[in-house]
C-alpha cells in the first residue's frame, strides 16, 4: 500500500472538517466528536499541537443503534467497513463490533474515515442516509 501523498492528506483532513460542520448543523445528529469544532472538549490544545485535524471523526445518530445501523445500510458511496484510514471514506457502527462485556462506545455512535472523494458527494450521501 502506497502512504497518501501530502496534498492527499490535506485534502482528507480538508473534507473531515468540512463533513464535521456538516453533521453538528443536522437535526438527526445529537454530537459530532472532532478535534476541529470550537465546541470539542479538547479543540484548544488540537489547534496548538496541529495544523489540521486530521480525517477521523465520530458522531452519534439520533434514536441509538436501531437508527445508527439503519443510517449506515442507506449509505451508497461511503462503504462500511472496520479497517479505517485508507483514501475512500470508511464507516463502522463501533458498538457492533465490541465485545458486550466490554462496550464503551455509545450504541448510536459511527466513526468515520474521511477519504479523498468530493466532500459535496461525502455530504450528500450522509445526507440522504441521515433523512
Amino acid at each position: 500500500m502506497r502512504l497518501a501523498s501530502l496534498g492527499a492528506v490535506e485534502r482528507m483532513c480538508n473534507n473531515a472538517q468540512t463533513v464535521a460542520e456538516y453533521l453538528t448543523r443536522h437535526p438527526n445528529v445529537e454530537i459530532c466528536h472532532y478535534p476541529g469544532l470550537p465546541s470539542h472538549p479538547g479543540h484548544k490544545v488540537a489547534e496548538k499541537q496541529m495544523k489540521r485535524f486530521g480525517s477521523m471523526l465520530s458522531f452519534e445518530v439520533v434514536g441509538g443503534e436501531p437508527a445508527a445501523v439503519e443510517m449506515a445500510g442507506r449509505l451508497q458511496l461511503i462503504r462500511r467497513a472496520t479497517s479505517l484510514g485508507g483514501t475512500e471514506t470508511l464507516i463502522e457502527h463501533r458498538a457492533s463490533i465490541e465485545p458486550e462485556a466490554r462496550r464503551i462506545s455509545p450504541e448510536g455512535l459511527l466513526r468515520v474515515s474521511v477519504g479523498l472523494e468530493g466532500v459535496d458527494d461525502i455530504i450528500q450521501d450522509l445526507q440522504q442516509a441521515l433523512r
